[in-house]
């Protein structure tokens, strides 16, 4: 994070960025516990004074545990993030930091992802992370995917489906190149409308920032087509669900040598890289509530099997080599693939978690214990887990906030402020969804 030394002495940069590159307006963002994407429009006229001070917002207008007696909140931008939107240009984005009376707001969720850099870094470790973020094309009203004639029972990898999109998919593939960020591939995914773009995995806070700006060029560049956009965990119910499968490997501070990586070790991972897996198959079940924060997350990770034959996502925490029925695949030497996160994860949260549990892992030398090469899809019943010891994924976000409330490890690392702010206001999201009366139930109880 910056310093207000180098926030000023970069002020005079940035507004002259702006002037080279054309951008008369900034979009200060920040990001809320529920991965909400907050802004205020700045003109470049007035970037300056925001390097310095940050942007003022009321933290109790969005998901964060303030209160309207709270002071002004403000949003500090990070100018090394600084992206011009390449579908309109004449704006500039930053991620920003949050703050509040001259303190860094602890449960911001950048903050807590930063704190964690911190941490890895005092013990010689960066980092680095890609995610895939699925998404489906729906209708404007949401309603249905968007392409009536994508109807295929088992629809990945469908070439006609994906040409009749080629007009939003290969805009936002463009923007990528225009970035700089690497995008090498794209596809039509397991569902009928859903879509997956690849791009280069870099440091964890690049990945963190580039993620929350994928969104909303996605939704945006949608909008433009007169369709929408939506990373919704399990947007239809007979449909593959939206995950954000997270590739992770642990580098020297220099960023220079992977330290997952060994040339004998199983299947190339080195006895750290293990250790750090160890570290998150052991809190796995606590960090289910961030890596999958909605109530709808649970409809993805318990799904019965969808019109293509699998839900490809996991519910048990359990890792493999190159099978995707587990929860952590080893696809190369390396890395590791975590495939519980889905669309509605927050950016900052999901990798500050992954981290802090990785890290506890290296420290205790956690043991991830055996690798099971089977499909996991097939071995889903209470006996046979039991006799495999193998742990479910919490069934529901009530269970999931539970166990998260309860971690020594999350409060540790992350922070009380941080479990107690987030649990609290997912509670209050859950409790929201308890009140709400459904038609399931009207139609099953009405007469009982």
């Amino acid at each position: 994070m910056a310093s207000a030394a180098q926030r000023i002495a970069a002020q005079k940069k940035l507004s002259q960025v702006a002037r080279s590159k054309g951008i008369k307006y900034f979009l200060i963002s920040f990001t809320d516990l529920f991965g909400v994407s907050r802004s205020k429009l700045v003109p470049a006229a007035a970037i300056d004074g925001m390097v310095a001070d940050g942007a003022g917002f009321a933290g109790f207008a969005t998901n964060l545990d303030m209160s309207p007696a709270d002071s002004d909140m403000f949003a500090v931008p990070d100018t090394s993030s600084l992206i011009q939107l390449p579908w309109k240009p004449e704006v500039g984005w930053l991620a920003a930091n949050i703050q509040m009376d001259g303190k860094s707001v602890e449960h911001g969720p950048r903050n807590v992802l930063q704190r964690q850099i911190d941490a890895a870094a005092k013990k010689g470790y960066r980092l680095k992370t890609g995610v895939e973020c699925e998404y489906h094309l729906i209708s404007a009203d949401g309603s249905d995917i968007s392409d009536p004639a994508d109807t295929m029972a088992k629809p990945c990898y469908d070439q006609q489906a994906l040409m009749r999109r080629y007009d939003v998919v290969s805009e936002i593939c463009d923007a990528m190149l225009e970035l700089g960020w690497g995008p090498y591939q794209n596809d039509h995914e397991d569902a009928n409308g859903q879509f997956e773009m690849n791009w280069d995995y870099d440091d964890v806070m690049v990945t963190a920032d580039r993620h929350v700006f994928f969104k909303f060029m996605v939704k945006s560049i949608a909008e433009k087509h007169g369709l929408r956009a939506t990373f919704m965990p399990k947007p239809f119910v007979h449909l593959t669900g939206n995950g954000c499968h997270t590739h992770a490997s642990l580098w020297d501070k220099a960023g220079k040598k992977n330290l997952f990586h060994a040339q004998r070790g199983e299947l190339g991972i080195s006895a750290l890289g293990y250790n750090f897996l160890g570290g998150v198959l052991a809190h796995a079940d606590q960090l289910c509530s961030i890596f999958n924060p909605t109530v709808n997350s649970y409809k993805r990770i318990n799904a019965p099997v969808t019109t293509s034959g699998a839900t490809w996502a996991p519910n048990t925490i359990s890792y493999t080599g190159n099978n995707r029925t587990h929860m952590v695949r080893i696809p190369d030497p390396g890395r590791f693939e975590f495939r519980i996160m889905d669309g509605s994860t927050n950016p900052y949260l999901c990798q500050a978690g992954l981290l802090a549990a990785g890290l506890d892992g290296i420290a205790n030398k956690t043991d991830p214990g055996k690798r099971l090469d089977i499909n996991m899809y097939q071995t889903r019943r209470a006996e046979e887990l039991r006799k495999l010891k193998v742990k479910q994924l919490p069934l529901n976000l009530l269970d999931a906030l539970r166990l998260t409330d309860k971690s020594k490890m999350l409060r540790s690392t992350l922070g009380d402020e941080t479990i107690d702010a987030y649990v609290k206001l997912k509670m209050a999201d859950w409790n929201h969804y308890t009140h709400h009366l459904t038609q399931w139930e009207r139609d099953t109880t009405l007469d009982c």
